[in-house]
């Protein structure tokens, strides 16, 4: 059998029950006589179990299986958790984790699952005999097997057989063969009922024949049938066998299965042709139902559809294309000036502009998938430095671009670790201080126009500037009369510099001594800034700014000479014309009296070496005024040509570290515009 069109879905569904499986043990790490929370993970375990069991992936399944029987002496009140079967509990997790994650990569998922199976048993040997443990151990591997087994009782096959079927029954019978009514009753959230019903006729096929199916063959395949079908089943094999093999498939809720008497009296056959048996009555084996979970999924109370991401990147660069022609025909309706053109081209841009938000909306993705995997990590590290730390969630439900998503988690990893690290005391240090023995660490996402904020905040010790202003000096990043003069703000910055590092010794929480300038480098890499505000004694607060979207941005289009810019709107404050005379010197540098503060002049015909087009200057500037948190500069430029939106382009593998520049783009009338990097101009 080719299960290859399911692994998908199997990836896709692993995932999400071991996310819940992490999420729940650390519930119950916190609540261990919540016994709700323990069936809430058994079902997962259990679920987790048959799908790996089905896919074939041996050690998965095997090693979910003991985890399963620990949990299910805990649910039954027959074992008290600690903090040591937590450990192994979520040492096996993390396991099967890695397990996946192989498979995503497109191995066999197999692992060395011998310590975390024999630390297992060891937990379940200790508190039974080991006839206990034999029982217990049967008892967890089909718990809802037993519970089938006592509703056949009441099962009420009709088998509706016609003539043929009944020949090939006693034939089989007759033969030596098991002869058995199967009904499969699916979960009520079942998101693929055929792709179910594929995976209970194959693991049948595996075992003997299906001889007839209750609804037909084409109604499973169209899943026009409810939760439940039947079929009627010749094996050799026993039973309990052929009842485990359907249980061990996940989105099963009860099998019924009954013992065929072909001595009973059937219905009248009906009219219809009998189906053959075996290979034309079987299940479907492609039905086009069912499609991997990656690309297609039913959710309760709406229709979603799950999507493969690179369908949407290749969406988005055809639309992308679709903005550049709208651009090129918006310049063309101006020039040629027909009323009935311009009214055309005018309704086409409102309707692109609508696709252009539901295009980017489709890519949009809750930050939840990203803060999920850090309350786990918190409570690993916070147990290996021996401190006591709350992480608190707020704003999970704030999206971003797939794109930001998939970026961003490797910089809140090392702004977490560093928190925890160097941020929050000791036990010690906190109760010596007068704070609670429990540190906090805040994690906050939040929008501010047409950006995203991320926000990481401690109540630990806060920057030590004496210890930090040491360490630049004698790393020569700032000198010492520098140093003398430096706000509070200028030295927290220090901590993105290249290299710079406050760890007295060398670990893995906070990044091997390789400081937060990795952290900077990333984000300012997606557009986006960051920027940290301590109190000494109180705690400390990192703040990354992320755009919205990397695709397609606003901004403005600016003339240098004979050449045009973009400047992402973003980082536009205000554009205004100076006159020559209003423009100061400060340091040999030029500046401009903004709205009460000093602000520098940058000339992009300098920083650019835009050739000269020999054309008259007259006594007024045009700047554009951008900023960089706190700081700002004026953008000197001959004129302003309007606000547009662009398509963001790469410059390709032959043109990297372009300075002050981060792209290009394509103007409607064809010609390219670099796109400025205004963080790189501000000093």
């Amino acid at each position: 059998m080719d299960m290859n069109q399911y692994l998908d879905m199997f990836i896709e569904e692993s995932k999400e029950h071991l996310q819940a499986i992490n999420e729940n043990l650390l519930i119950l790490e916190n609540d261990p006589a919540n016994i709700q929370i323990v069936n809430e993970i058994f079902r997962s375990a259990h679920t987790l179990k048959g799908m790996s069991a089905t896919m074939g992936f041996e050690d998965m399944a095997s090693l979910t299986h003991e985890a399963e029987n620990v949990l299910d002496l805990i649910r039954n009140n027959k074992l008290t958790i600690n903090s040591d079967i937590m450990d192994v509990i979520f040492q096996s997790v993390d396991l099967i984790e890695g397990m996946v994650i192989h498979i995503t990569e497109g191995g066999d998922g197999s692992a060395d699952v011998s310590d975390p199976v024999r630390k297992l048993r060891a937990i379940v040997a200790g508190d039974f005999t080991a006839q206990q443990e034999v029982a217990a151990t049967a008892s967890v591997a089909e718990p809802e097997v037993l519970a089938a087994s006592a509703s056949t009782e009441t099962a009420k096959p009709d088998l509706d057989l016609d003539d043929y079927a009944q020949t090939v029954l006693k034939q089989s019978k007759d033969s030596g063969n098991n002869l058995f009514w199967i009904k499969v009753i699916l979960n009520e959230n079942c998101l693929l009922k055929a792709a179910r019903a594929y995976m209970v006729f194959d693991q049948l096929e595996s075992l003997g024949e299906v001889i007839k199916t209750t609804p037909a063959v084409q109604e499973i395949e169209n899943e026009r049938f409810d939760l439940s079908f039947e079929a009627v089943f010749v094996t050799m094999h026993p039973m309990e066998k052929v009842r485990t093999a359907i249980q061990n498939i996940s989105e099963i809720q009860e099998v019924q299965i009954e013992t065929i008497d072909l001595k009973a009296p059937q219905a009248e056959p009906p009219a219809a042709q009998p189906e053959a048996p075996a290979s034309n009555a079987a299940a479907p084996k492609k039905a086009e139902t069912a499609q991997p979970a990656a690309t297609r999924k039913v959710a309760a109370g709406g229709k979603t559809i799950r999507v493969d991401i690179e369908r949407l990147d290749i969406l988005m660069n055809l639309f992308s294309e679709l903005v550049i022609d709208r651009g090129r025909l918006e310049q063309l309706a101006r020039e040629i000036g027909k009323s009935e053109l311009q009214e055309t081209v005018e309704h086409m841009s409102r309707i692109s502009g609508d696709l252009q938000n539901i295009i980017l909306t489709m890519r949009m993705v809750p930050v939840e998938q990203v803060f999920n995997r850090f309350p786990r990590m918190i409570r690993d590290l916070a147990k290996d430095l021996n401190k006591k730390v709350n992480l608190e969630i707020f704003g999970a439900e704030t999206e971003l671009d797939r794109t930001v998503i998939d970026e961003i988690g490797d910089p809140l990893v090392h702004l977490l670790r560093n928190s925890l690290d160097h941020g929050i005391e000791s036990v010690t240090d906190r109760r010596n201080a007068g704070k609670p023995e429990e540190g906090t660490i805040e994690l906050r996402a939040f929008h501010s126009g047409n950006h995203v904020f991320i926000e990481v905040k401690d109540d630990g010790a806060g920057i030590n500037k004496d210890k930090v202003l040491k360490k630049a000096i004698e790393r020569g990043i700032v000198t010492q009369s520098a140093a003398e003069t430096m706000t509070d703000k200028q030295i927290h910055e220090l901590l993105f510099a290249s290299g710079f590092s406050t760890a007295d010794v060398i670990s893995d929480i906070s990044g091997r001594g390789v400081g937060l300038d990795v952290v900077k480098s990333k984000i300012v890499a997606l557009g986006g800034s960051v920027s940290v505000d301590s109190v000494r004694g109180k705690g400390t607060t990192f703040l990354v700014q992320l755009p919205l979207t990397l695709s397609i941005i606003s901004a403005m289009l600016v003339q240098v000479k004979n050449e045009k810019y973009a400047v992402p709107l973003s980082s536009i404050i205000e554009t205004a014309v100076f006159k020559k005379d209003q423009i100061m010197l400060a340091h040999r540098q030029k500046v401009i009296d903004f709205r009460g503060r000093v602000v520098p002049l940058v000339s992009l015909e300098e920083i650019f070496q835009v050739p000269s087009n020999q054309e008259e200057t007259n006594d007024e500037v045009a700047v554009v005024i951008v900023r960089k948190g706190e700081k700002m500069a004026g953008l000197v430029v001959d004129s302003f040509i309007g606000q547009q939106e662009i398509v963001l382009k790469s410059l390709g593998k032959y043109l990297v570290n372009v300075f002050a520049i981060s792209g290009a783009t394509i103007l409607g009338d064809g010609q390219v515009a670099l796109i400025i990097d205004c963080n790189a101009l501000i000093k």
